[in-house]
């Protein structure tokens, strides 16, 4: 193996990824896994590989992380990947669809917890052992909202015009500066924080309508296909982006750039 390959290794990374048992999150640790590291799965699902933690509870976080640090000595990367986000046309996004006006703030509290405040609590209980060890990779995902608007047009049926959750495009949108603050934090200790911000990927139950509607907002005319962003993960846990911090790669098929 040449160098510029050995670049992208991530073998023996130990990595926790959150959200790690959802659509996304399964085909990262699938990548990650196949690439020889130990890939630590938290959700609050209950499912094969996956280990049980609530992200908004600080105290059942920090044990979690103790767990990990017990067993491996080290934890190299953290994935910050889970988030509320139900499938578009969904029989649970339509309580996220409302008209701002008359969206519940009892669910928007809900939403910034699971978002934000839960990202928060799993990079303060890691980020000291990061510090020690002096090395390590972040890595928060947000979504293309996090430099556009949602464009409710793509989210009309036949019977209402439907909204994209204010609280889930907020919340993405905020992500940005807390990469860039904890970025500015441990930069000096050798831990790199980033943002990977992905477009909506193509799944099984989705309308066909609505999956055209959304593909035509890209330059390449579809919606992201499963595994396409295995590799932007990839790069981001490995020492390929050794020098990259602070930054948010996004990768959105072109629709930003319209």
């Amino acid at each position: 193996m040449n160098e510029s390959h050995s670049l992208f290794l991530v073998k023996d990374k130990v990595i926790i990824l959150t959200g790690g048992g959802g659509f996304l999150g399964s085909q990262y640790a699938r990548a990650l896994t196949e690439g020889g590291a130990q890939v630590i799965r938290w959700d609050m699902c209950e499912a094969s590989g996956v280990t049980v933690v609530d992200i908004t509870d600080e105290q059942a976080v920090q044990e979690a992380v103790a767990d990990v640090v017990e067993q491996y000595g080290h934890i190299d990367v953290l994935i910050n990947n889970a988030a509320m986000n139900p499938p578009a046309g969904s029989e649970e996004a339509k309580k996220y669809s409302l008209p701002y006006e008359e969206y519940s703030i009892e669910l928007w509290k809900k939403e910034l917890e699971v978002n934000l405040t839960g990202m928060m609590i799993c990079t303060k209980a890691i980020a000291p052992h990061m510090m020690k060890q002096r090395s390590g990779s972040i890595i928060n995902v947000s979504s293309d909202v996090s430099v556009i608007a949602h464009d409710h047009r793509l989210y009309a049926d036949s019977e209402n015009r439907r909204f994209k959750s204010i609280a889930y495009t907020t919340s993405k949108s905020a992500v940005l500066g807390f990469t860039r603050q904890w970025a500015a934090r441990l930069g000096s200790y050798n831990v790199r924080v980033n943002t990977f911000s992905p477009v909506g990927m193509q799944m099984s139950g989705i309308a066909e309508d609505f999956v055209q509607r959304y593909g035509d907002t890209t330059m390449f005319g579809r919606m992201a296909q499963e595994n396409e962003y295995n590799g932007a993960i990839i790069f981001l846990c490995s020492d390929a982006s050794a020098f990259m911090t602070g930054a948010n790669l996004l990768i959105d098929g072109g629709r930003s750039a319209w």
